[in-house]
């Protein structure tokens, strides 16, 4: 009964905070002790990805309402990151402006620029802002 009443609590707890270290520590479960769980309990595995999901939900929820708050006080960088994530205007784009005839082969130096405009648009890409 009381494995039952810990895995119950730690689903509560990564309901509000969506991070298994903190869920664990507040619900007094070994981290080890939860992977072994979620590993052969699948039901359990299943309602441990919707917990954290909701957590997810709701800090996503707080974390906006905090920018719009920033916003409210004129903070240009909150701005900018509503903009950017919300208005096409202020996103990231790539546009191709001059277009080869579809029977026509891409010279070595325009196939060169598009892999270069692909790799920089790729979302998994890092590079310096």
């Amino acid at each position: 009964m009381k494995t039952a009443q810990h895995k119950n609590a730690l689903l509560e707890h990564l309901k509000k905070m969506p991070i298994v270290q903190v869920a664990c520590d507040r619900a007094h479960v070994a981290r080890s002790t939860f992977y072994r769980w979620r590993k052969i309990n699948k039901k359990f595995a299943k309602a441990v990805e919707e917990a954290i999901t909701e957590g997810e939900t709701l800090i996503t929820e707080m974390s906006e309402s905090q920018l719009i708050s920033l916003i409210k006080d004129r903070n240009f960088s909150s701005i900018h990151l509503w903009l950017k994530a919300h208005h096409p205007k202020y996103g990231n784009r790539v546009e191709i402006i001059n277009q080869p005839n579809s029977d026509e082969d891409l010279t070595p130096e325009q196939a060169a620029i598009v892999r270069e405009a692909l790799r920089l648009a790729s979302p998994d890409q890092k590079r310096d802002q």
